[in-house]
């Protein structure tokens, strides 16, 4: 095909003009736009809208990428564990085996974190790990976890639903193991906390509305209907239903920082969905277990990280196991400094779950919120960082 010839300067002179978008290039005329009429960067394309939001990673890909790493990771770690120590594959509930078993998913969740982290330009302690006074609030939950679990103790003791046995050790197996299980349970609140209520409560909130939160609390549901087993299923059932409305309201009602209880609805709900793989289980102890997560959500949002909802959950736990001697979900471990069994009605008792599994536990959760909102109360409180939510692509 033939253009037309261009005229030369010779025929058409260039038009006398101030205006700043006119230039001519040897007498031939050609237009620019102006510096202030500049169209600026080009749009993303469809692609890159897909994976990255105006966050970076968008959330969805970012859980996605966690997960694959750490169900990667888990299986190899445990593997090399059980190579260089055979017994490990027993499984018992030994302090040492446990502090060693729960190191694995620790440095597993730590690895698929720091992964995300790298792709999503981010320091590790954003993950709802800044804040003022960690230690301080780390120490704090540690008292009020323990005595949290004393008062339930005591309740079931005086209501004659729990009876204590002799004394399982003593001299310095008192110490060694009270030591060696308070690792291994820093190590569980540290895995269950920077899992659920550092990266995941972070990353949520910064992806989710009610739509997606709805979504991803009836994936879990209809997960364990397909399935047809595990226990305690109806606290998981329990828990989705209660969050519905409430997160329906800040959804409809655009409520400033809606996106974090979203978030904690979520979370709160996957936590008792996990905990419904545990032997010896019921519905209050997954309901129990839901409701203490979301407790620890709000202690987020109290005091600005973390830090006390990982002291909280640890002394909360070696409490149970280790100084109290009772059952932890279900699990019964050796080695610990007093004995105890349940009695009469499990409805109280709790059962073959533990105290957990009593319908006594959910005042005392109720307790532990009580004790948050009076240490750090609205006028003291720090917002922890929440991203402005986004509509999840991935």
């Amino acid at each position: 095909m033939q253009t037309p010839d261009r005229p030369v300067a010779s025929q058409t002179p260039a038009p006398a003009t101030d205006d700043p978008g006119l230039t001519t290039d040897s007498g031939i005329n050609s237009w620019s736009l102006p510096p202030h009429f500049d169209e600026g960067p080009p749009e993303p394309s469809r692609l890159v809208w897909i994976f990255s939001g105006s966050q970076g990673l968008r959330a969805g890909w970012s859980i996605l990428i966690f997960y694959i790493f750490y169900k990667a990771l888990t299986p190899l770690l445990g593997t090399i564990a059980v190579t260089i120590d055979p017994s490990l594959a027993k499984m018992t509930m030994s302090p040492s085996v446990a502090l060693i078993l729960e190191l694995i998913p620790f440095l597993a969740i730590l690895g698929g974190v720091a992964i995300v982290a790298l792709l999503e330009r981010r320091n590790i302690l954003e993950y709802n790990l800044k804040g003022p006074r960690p230690v301080l609030h780390f120490v704090t939950g540690l008292v009020v976890g323990f005595a949290a679990l004393a008062v339930l103790i005591g309740v079931l003791k005086l209501g004659g639903w729990l009876q204590f046995g002799a004394v399982g050790l003593t001299g310095a197996g008192i110490f060694e193991a009270g030591a060696l299980w308070a690792l291994a349970f820093l190590m569980v609140g540290l895995v269950e906390e920077g899992s659920f209520r550092c990266y995941m409560l972070y990353t949520f909130t910064r992806g989710l509305n009610f739509w997606w939160a709805l979504a991803v609390v009836g994936g879990a549901c209809l997960d364990l209907v397909l399935e047809g087993k595990g226990n305690g299923i109806y606290g998981v059932y329990l828990v989705a239903a209660l969050g519905v409305v409430p997160c329906l309201l800040l959804e409809l009602r655009k409520i400033q920082g809606s996106g974090f209880w979203q978030a904690a609805w979520v979370t709160s709900a996957l936590f008792g969905f996990l905990h419904t793989g545990n032997n010896g289980e019921n519905w209050i102890g997954i309901f129990a277990a839901s409701l203490i997560g979301f407790v620890f959500c709000v202690s987020i949002w109290a005091t600005g990280s973390a830090w006390w909802a990982i002291g909280c959950h640890a002394a909360w736990d070696w409490a149970e196991t280790y100084f109290f001697g009772v059952a932890d979900s279900g699990n019964v471990a050796v080695g610990h400094y007093l004995t105890a069994t349940p009695a009469g009605s499990a409805l109280w008792s709790g059962g073959a779950d533990g105290p957990e599994g009593s319908l006594l536990v959910i005042p005392v959760v109720l307790l532990i919120l009580l004790a948050i909102l009076v240490l750090y109360g609205r006028g003291r409180q720090v917002r922890p960082f929440a991203p402005v939510s986004e509509p999840a692509a991935g």
